[in-house]
């Protein structure tokens, strides 16, 4: 998924000088220590550690195993995926570490037998398959998967073809106005707009028998660049995998909802499984999309429908008319986690936990390993530093989960089997996924923006030699972005107004997920990225070896910057004298959020009142082309106006409580840095805070997601909703619905600041 730091490009030497002129306050200056959570001394001490850490990093030893781990096909259930797993389980314990593979029995489809072909007006049949490209020693391999998504339904189903642009509920609102159903057709869908599995989702709901996703090249292809092996970008026969596994309404297995898929787990049926597709999906091409888009007939496209293929885009239905088959083996597999542990001196009981995974569609060498083998440089530097003798504070854990493609299963697994232990211990959840070439990427729960503001300020950019933090925010300022969704438009904002740019928002589609949304643990998600250009192979067979030193992080400058940056996020929680947690950003944040709400509903109201205008003065109908098929939209219902008085009562009411927590830790680390009993009181509360954000009833529809903050949206899949509960029923116009969760976010956030009011009272 293309985030706002993956869009802008411009050259790096204007942006080093433009960097190299901003001036930033120090994230934690009001605390007046020297670095975040920390004493005096305790900062010379980390600082020291951090320098020595740093050499133990090494850009040859990451790329060597790169090469190693994405040598063979690496999905889930493949020989080479246990392989990485054992090999991983090899290096944490040579480095010192504690470790074991945990290991779960999950539902994993892999097809049997799939095809597609048009069999009107003329006969078309799909490749459905990659071929080898000059260069790229893996993609002649020939024990890959076919392109195939997870968890979508098997079926043998023929029909006529109906295009939906991206499938989206706004799609289906158009297709309404032009009197086209797609009731007992196949839908043809682009990626983009939404998360994949709310495609055949939707389809199912409208009727729809059957779903085809193609990558369009206005996306990903020739319209973005030379295609690979030339360039970087998708050629005409790759393809897109991935899972249709209704992920907005819970990951992980679906046959084990809310418990670990263990060997004698007790198990739901596939007809009881609520995020199972119910329709059959297939990915394809744009080369076997070409021809069946090139025959449908109908209504031309809308501009906005429209890709880049040298075809005039019509809607339909027919005349093209296909059959699509799809027969999966629904076996369960056996997945890997390696989990890896270094225990705290001090507190042992309170856990900084680091993840990333190492499964993949086929190589995986961008999306995951590449981020991976930074995880793997991190524990082999914190390694050195305990066999050198120094031990941290807390507890250090190091998982490298399996199974994430195809629903975040390893780790939604791992943390339903361990939920009591972790909601005792867990601290801090930081993941990654992806790494490339160009701009810091971070987001997360903001109570801990100024550890990642601080820990930025302090890693230098490869390219330019400012910091990254400095960096990033140059490429805010020029870029001129802000045109996009809330988070960016947040972003922009805050950087205009002198600020460093603040931490975005978690939704979902990586292993955050079920520690922050589910558990109730505080979570960062800390990759680099922008300047690569890996998207165009994205769960392909050629997300390579060969294509990342081309086209990634040729020289892996910026796997060691991800190795020092999240390196030093999880050496400074494991070991501050304080959970460096900084509370106020948080309450800003959520009265934005709050902000952001209420002018939601006003914009909503004035452009309802501005439809129902024009219904009165019959515009609609005076405005449509007589000769085409052009109904009106539905009828939007009443804005009422909302109470949303609890929930500004209770941000006004955070921010006083978390200010006066802040300059409270602050003063108790300056003046009383030997008062360990005070410190240990804080710790406990500390860890406690992001859990009391959660509503053991959780959101509506899909009580999997318990975090009444930060959620994926419901027709999003990946990206964020914020106050989720409130936001999404204003948005869908379920009016009682959103008093009530206005009220639930209101009583967390009262929880929440009762535990600061009542801990403040316990400082000497």
């Amino acid at each position: 998924m293309k985030s706002f730091l993956q869009i802008s490009r411009c050259s790096l030497f204007f942006y080093s000088i433009v960097a190299s002129l901003l001036f930033f306050t120090a994230p934690n200056s009001a605390l007046a220590t020297p670095l975040l959570g920390f004493t005096s001394q305790g900062a010379a001490d980390e600082e020291a550690l951090e320098k020595k850490y740093d050499s133990f990093l090494s850009a040859s030893e990451q790329r060597s195993w790169l090469e190693r781990m994405s040598s063979a096909p690496n999905h889930v259930g493949s020989p080479h995926d246990k392989k990485n797993a054992e090999f991983i389980l090899d290096q944490f314990r040579e480095w010192g570490w504690e470790a074991h593979i945990e290991t779960f029995y999950v539902l994993y489809p892999t097809p049997r037998k799939i095809g597609l072909e048009m069999v009107q007006p003329k006969y078309f049949k799909a490749r459905l398959s990659e071929p080898a490209v000059a260069g790229d020693r893996t993609s002649s391999d020939k024990t890959v998967l076919p392109p195939c998504v997870a968890f979508g339904a098997d079926g043998d189903v023929t029909g006529e073809l109906v295009y939906v642009n991206t499938g989206m509920p706004d799609d289906y609102r158009e297709l309404e106005r032009h009197g086209i159903s797609v009731k007992d057709k196949i839908v043809i869908t682009r990626y983009g707009g939404g998360w994949r599995g709310l495609k055949p989702k939707l389809a199912a709901e409208h009727g729809a028998i059957g779903c085809l996703i193609y990558s369009d090249p206005g996306d990903d292809g020739y319209a973005e660049g030379d295609v690979y092996p030339k360039g970087a970008h998708r050629p005409p026969d790759g393809v897109q995998r991935g899972s249709v596994l209704d992920l907005p309404v819970a990951p992980g297995d679906p046959l084990t909802p809310g418990i670990g898929a263990t060997r004698d787990a007790p198990r739901i049926s596939r007809e009881e499984a609520k995020t199972l597709a119910k329709i059959p999906v297939l990915p394809i091409s744009y080369a076997d999309a070409q021809p069946l888009l090139a025959a449908l007939a109908g209504p031309v496209a809308p501009a906005s429908w429209r890709g880049a293929l040298p075809i005039t885009y019509h809607i339909g239905p027919g005349p093209a008319r296909v059959h699509l088959t799809v027969e999966s083996d629904w076996n369960q597999k056996e997945i890997y986690n390696v989990i890896a542990m270094i225990r705290g001196r001090e507190y042992p009981d309170q856990w900084v936990i680091r993840g990333n995974h190492h499964d993949g569609w086929v190589f995986g060498a961008w999306d995951p390993l590449s981020a991976h083998c930074a995880l793997m440089s991190e524990a082999k530097g914190i390694g050195t530093l305990v066999k050198q003798g120094w031990h941290p504070r807390r507890t250090i854990v190091y998982a490298s989960w399996d199974a994430e493609e195809p629903a975040l299963i390893g780790s939604t697994e791992w943390v339903e089997e361990h939920a009591n232990e972790l909601k005792e211990k867990g601290v801090l959840y930081v993941n990654s996924d992806t790494n490339g070439r160009g701009f810091l990427r971070m987001a997360g729960s903001h109570c801990f923006q100024s550890l990642v503001h601080e820990v930025a300020g302090d890693v230098s950019d490869p390219e330019t030699g400012v910091d990254v933090l400095a960096r990033l925010k140059a490429r805010v300022l020029v870029g001129n972005l802000g045109r996009g969704n809330a988070e960016e438009r947040r972003v922009v904002k805050a950087v205009n107004g002198g600020a460093p740019p603040p931490l975005e928002a978690l939704g979902s589609g990586s292993d955050y997920s079920p520690f922050l949304q589910h558990a109730g643990i505080a979570s960062l998600d800390i990759r680099y990225g922008g300047e690569d250009e890996d998207y165009g192979i994205y769960h392909s067979i050629y997300d390579s070896f060969d294509h990342y030193i081309r086209f990634g992080d040729p020289d892996f400058s910026y796997g060691v910057s991800l190795s020092k940056t999240i390196g030093r996020i999880i050496l400074r929680a494991a070991d501050a004298d304080v959970i460096p947690m900084h509370l106020t950003d948080f309450a800003e944040t959520v009265e934005e959020y709050a902000r952001e709400v209420h002018k939601l509903a006003d914009d909503m109201r004035s452009q309802t009142e501005q439809q129902h205008r024009l219904f009165e003065e019959n515009a609609f109908k005076l405005s449509a082309d007589p000769i085409k098929l052009e109904l009106p939209p539905e009828r939007d219902s009443d804005v009422p106006f909302l109470n949303f008085a609890a929930l500004d009562n209770a941000t006004s009411r955070l921010k006083k409580a978390a200010s006066q927590f802040d300059k409270e830790s602050a003063r108790l680390l300056r003046h009383h840095s030997s008062d360990k009993k005070a410190q240990a009181r804080i710790n406990a509360a500390l860890q406690k805070t992001e859990e009391s954000l959660t509503y053991e009833k959780g959101l509506p529809g899909r009580p999997w997601f318990r975090h009444m903050i930060y959620a994926p949206g419901l027709y999003t899949g990946y990206g964020v909703k914020t106050l989720p509960g409130l936001r999404e029923a204003i948005e869908e116009r379920r009016w009682a619905e959103a008093e009530e969760y206005s009220k639930i976010i209101a009583n967390v956030l009262n929880t929440y600041s009762d535990k600061l009011n009542d801990l403040v009272k316990t400082f000497p």
